[in-house]
């Protein structure tokens, strides 16, 4: 479990006040967000598990490489992924004071660690501090109605919409390449892995994509993508 291998006490204890009055004109000189400079930088291997299902909220995390899932196994032994985090993505907000979710690390990456209790009391005496955790959090909620909204289409609309949305995360980009495979897609979807092989190799056969390889998506037709996803 993370907290317990924690090893940087520096950056993980309570600031002091001269320390919070510090960190926004530290931000603004640097580039980076307050909230960042108080994080530390810590490395997972593929699969390591970041922080397990009802494990105490302590932290939030920023990926600054690779790739984050969460996910929750059901009572039939299935696995619901909730989101997959790209880099510069924010995750580990929580109402609560435990993890609703478990997260993992696709492939190896690296992800910045900020105790919660340290940016809480930050926000608490800083605006801007506060604006950016509100920000934060109404983007993952956003992201939690988006997904709930997927999950109610059908196989096409479903493929359809994951596809635009991982364009949109690479804006600009008529090719994607996705970190995940093809049974994390079927679990964040709510389909079997068989339904996303067979709905991909629909979409390539209607021209509205190309599949050079299995991780590599050609978007050939973003319109008709659109028009599934209507």
């Amino acid at each position: 479990m993370l907290h317990q291998t924690m090893v940087n006490p520096v950056s993980m204890r309570q600031p002091t006040a001269r320390f919070t009055r510090s960190v926004p004109a530290l931000a603004s000189q640097s580039g980076l967000s307050a909230i960042e400079l108080m994080g530390a930088p810590m490395p997972f291997a593929r699969n390591a598990e970041i922080y397990g299902e009802n494990e105490p909220a302590e932290y939030l995390y920023k990926v600054i490489s690779g790739t984050v899932r969460t996910y929750k196994v059901l009572n039939d032994g299935r696995r619901q992924i909730g989101f997959f985090y790209l880099p510069g993505d924010v995750f580990g907000l929580e109402v609560g004071a435990r993890h609703s979710f478990s997260a993992e690390a696709i492939a190896d990456c690296k992800v910045l660690v900020i105790r919660r209790s340290n940016v809480i009391a930050l926000a608490a005496r800083e605006s801007d501090v506060a604006r950016q955790l509100w920000e934060m959090t109404a983007t993952e909620l956003r992201r939690v109605q988006d997904h709930i909204m997927l999950l109610i289409k059908t196989a096409q609309e479903r493929v359809a919409g994951f596809l635009l949305e991982m364009a949109a995360r690479s804006p600009g980009a008529t090719e994607i390449e996705l970190p995940m495979s093809r049974q994390d897609i079927a679990d964040y979807l709510g389909l079997t892995i068989e339904t996303v092989s067979r709905t991909l190799t629909q979409l390539e056969n209607s021209a509205a994509i190309a599949v050079p390889t299995s991780r590599r998506i050609v978007l050939r037709n973003r319109a008709a993508l659109t028009r599934m996803n209507a």
